[in-house]
């Protein structure tokens, strides 16, 4: 078992690091295409407007831009509470009900019973 995770971590370690090592390699590709490319030179001629090509340079390149990230879309609504104060009125004084009925035991008392 011990093996497994140990394989698993080397794993999940050269993933991680083949995709930095592999979009450093491929920033490389752009510099060695820039620099073999034929250089263009245009010859201008006033009054005339020339169209014969464009020089387009590929700028969306999705593995230049790729890069690890801890961003997660928040997809849950945000709760918002609101304090409700409701209006009492005072009381001056309280009243408390004896009751004389006895309804079993009373916890209360700890003692043991008393003999007579």
């Amino acid at each position: 078992m011990k093996k497994k995770i140990i394989l698993v971590n080397l794993f999940m370690a050269v993933t991680v690091l083949f995709a930095m090592l592999f979009q450093t390699v491929h920033s490389y590709e752009h510099l060695y295409k820039q620099l073999s490319q034929k250089q263009c030179v245009h010859h201008n001629v006033e009054g005339q407007k020339q169209i014969t090509h464009s020089h387009s340079v590929d700028n969306n390149c999705h593995v230049c831009h790729f890069a690890f990230s801890t961003f997660v879309p928040n997809s849950f609504q945000a709760l918002s509470f609101h304090k409700v104060s409701v209006e009492t009125s005072y009381v001056i004084f309280y009243t408390k009900v004896a009751s004389t009925f006895f309804k079993g035991s009373l916890f209360a008392l700890r003692a043991p019973p008393a003999s007579l």
